[in-house]
């Protein structure tokens, strides 16, 4: 199938999924905060209660080491539990009221009543390299059904086991709280993936992975006969602009942290800094080197990621104007951290060779002769998950490198590092594209329920046929506006 196709091919099994999708789709979005709060703590619990046989299985498929995993099952838990307290609380639902008003300043004002409803059967492609939390029962799956969208799974083909694991549980845990037949279900392969976007009873889908693959399926989203709504995060390369104070009065602790950072399950993190730009002549650069050769590497999620890591950094090795600072290109089972070393100009003139994601243990560090210089780099960024800059506080080129990264980047950090995204209500995980296809949305925090909704505006439209947020009597207790005053929960 072509990547212009706008039809998908007959596929009856995914018929039938689908179909059932689109039956239980008016039963969830009907369905009450409580319920689906009850849902969600249902899956977690079921997925805490297995952690003991879970995490093994994620070890043996991914190549992840078992406190990373037991921690990234924490988050994927907590998360549900969260998004379960955000449907409690229905403040996601933005619901708003406006009374009619003969005397609005424009003219008599109708009834207006606006509220978010979910956008019905929901695809979601798991990532390979969070087998948890950006899986089967992830923060996706856990966002749409919190707004009350039906969920189909994508499965990754690098965790398959484990995807089918946790989906028997997220299924049974579903069906044993009330949840209806058809709210959740797992396929798996990359044509039913391609088929499963172009079916006409899915709403909306999200992606985390790679640039090609997700602007392929993108475009597929796109050239529907109804175009939907598709979510993906498909590559950053983190930038992290060191400032010369900080350089000087930080140089060693700026070394470890990045490599750090850098390395980071093997530097397979959507968060990972790959470009590093450091003022010359600091003195920071032996401690980068120094520290990047002290780093250990580690087996890759799979053999394809791993050939695919080594294929992106043939380039550099080919490059004249790039050296190799620390690492081994050789190819091997356990790569080597590696730290590739240029300048400024060079990147200026070749940046979309120079500014390539490369998913794995290594970076790139550039080397700028002035802070404007340093400021021209940052215009030339593209989209980002991520930027970091590590200056100090009453440092001048701090300011003015943050007002730049703030209109190229989803997140700006100062003074940390970008591995490690907090799941939380003011979380961004997102950025202009190629960061991601949709900037004004995140895939991390409650706020990425949002990609599950729409608004709609109910007018004149009288009491009892309007959606229970939006009712006189407030069944569900939200907090609502109400005439341009916000009336807290009762």
């Amino acid at each position: 199938m072509s990547e212009t196709t706008t039809e998908a091919p007959a596929n009856t099994e995914l018929d039938a999924v689908m179909a059932a999708a689109a039956e239980a789709a008016p039963v969830l979005a009907a369905s009450t905060p409580p319920q689906r709060a009850a849902w969600l703590r249902a899956i977690a619990d079921a997925l805490d209660a297995d952690a003991d046989a879970l995490v093994p299985l994620a070890m043996r498929e991914s190549h992840l080491l078992e406190q990373r995993l037991k921690g990234e099952l924490v988050r994927t838990t907590f998360q549900l539990r969260l998004f379960a307290e955000t449907v409690e609380r229905g403040a996601y639902l933005r619901a708003t009221i406006d009374h009619a008003d003969p005397s609005w300043g424009m003219g008599p004002r109708p009834d207006l009543r606006r509220v978010l409803r979910p956008l019905g059967p929901a695809a979601v492609f798991s990532a390979s390299n969070f087998p948890f939390a950006f899986s089967v029962a992830g923060g996706d799956t856990a966002a749409a059904i919190a707004a009350g969208c039906p969920v189909i799974v994508k499965a990754h083909s690098a965790h398959i086991e484990l995807s089918h694991a946790v989906a028997d549980h997220v299924r049974a845990a579903l069906e044993a709280s009330g949840a209806p037949e058809g709210a959740f279900v797992l396929v798996e392969g990359r044509q039913v993936g391609r088929d499963l976007v172009l079916h006409p009873e899915l709403t909306v889908a999200t992606f985390t992975g790679s640039l090609t693959g997700g602007r392929a399926l993108f475009d597929l989203a796109a050239s529907r006969p109804t175009p939907i709504p598709f979510y993906g995060e498909l590559g950053s390369v983190n930038p992290v602009f060191v400032t010369a104070a900080a350089a000087s009065t930080r140089g060693q602790e700026i070394a470890t942290g990045f490599a750090a950072s850098m390395t980071l399950g093997v530097g397979q993190f959507c968060t990972k800094p790959g470009v590093l730009l450091v003022p010359r002549d600091a003195g920071l650069e032996p401690l980068l080197v120094e520290a990047v050769r002290a780093s250990t590497g580690g087996d890759m999620l799979d053999a394809k990621i791993r050939d695919g890591f080594f294929d992106s950094l043939d380039p550099l090795a080919d490059r004249d104007d790039v050296v190799l600072l620390a690492g081994d290109p050789a190819r091997a089972e356990v790569p080597t951290p590696s730290l590739y070393g240029t300048d400024a100009a060079t990147l200026l003139a070749y940046p979309d060779e120079l500014l390539e994601e490369h998913f794995g243990p290594a970076a790139l560090l550039v080397r700028y002769d002035t802070p404007e210089q340093a400021l021209q780099v940052a215009h030339t960024l593209e989209g980002q998950l991520t930027a970091t800059v590590q200056g100090t506080d009453d440092d001048p080129d701090t300011a003015a490198l943050v007002a730049v990264l703030a209109d190229k980047a989803g997140r700006v950090l100062y003074n940390g590092w970008p591995t490690g995204v907090s799941v939380t209500y003011a979380q961004q995980h997102g950025g202009p594209y190629p960061a991601t296809t949709a900037p004004h949305f995140t895939s991390v925090g409650t706020a990425s329920i949002d990609r599950f909704l729409r608004p709609v505006a109910y007018q004149d439209v009288p009491d009892a046929a309007l959606p229970p947020a939006l009712q006189d009597a407030n069944p569900w207790h939200l907090p609502r506006t109400v005439d341009g005053e916000y009336v807290p929960a009762q």
